[in-house]
């Protein structure tokens, strides 16, 4: 096998196929990364979270990094990693129609809903979904090809 960097367009193409992403953030110097669904339009990544320490820390320190790995058959993989900022995407005037376009790119996937939705809830009052969007600044991948 030998190691190559690919083109952005590839790690585009990468990110737009994965469904599941590695998700880092940081705060007080401390590293924290989370599996997150994702869907992928322009250059911005789409999520979504129940409130916790992810959202608590990103909203804290923007700057995130997200990675994605496809293995393919014959040993051959693809690894992207992206650098970029987070933006809460609230229900309200503003932020709507991304919200919504969020949703719908999500939606239509099965099981989408995992495994932002799968946090125990302790209240009789769950809470509520919050989505979001990863902004790409930078982005970088690898593969490896048979020789």
């Amino acid at each position: 096998m030998v190691i190559e960097e690919m083109p952005e367009q590839d790690c585009l193409a990468v990110l737009k196929a994965a469904r599941m992403a590695h998700l880092a953030c940081a705060k007080d110097g401390r590293p924290y990364i989370v599996p997150i669904t994702i869907a992928v339009a322009e250059h911005s990544i789409y999520s979504f979270s129940l409130p916790g320490q992810k959202i608590e820390w990103m909203r804290a320190n923007p700057h995130v990094c997200l990675q994605v790995d496809d293995f393919g058959k014959g040993g051959g993989w693809k690894s992207v990693v992206v650098n970029g900022a987070f933006v809460e995407l609230p229900d309200r005037i503003g932020s709507k129609l991304e919200r919504e376009h969020a949703w719908s790119l999500l939606s239509a996937h099965a099981n989408w809903w995992e495994p932002g939705a799968l946090k125990p809830v302790t209240s009789a009052i769950p809470p509520q979904h919050l989505f979001y969007k990863i902004t790409i600044d930078t982005m970088t991948g690898r593969h490896a090809v048979p020789q």
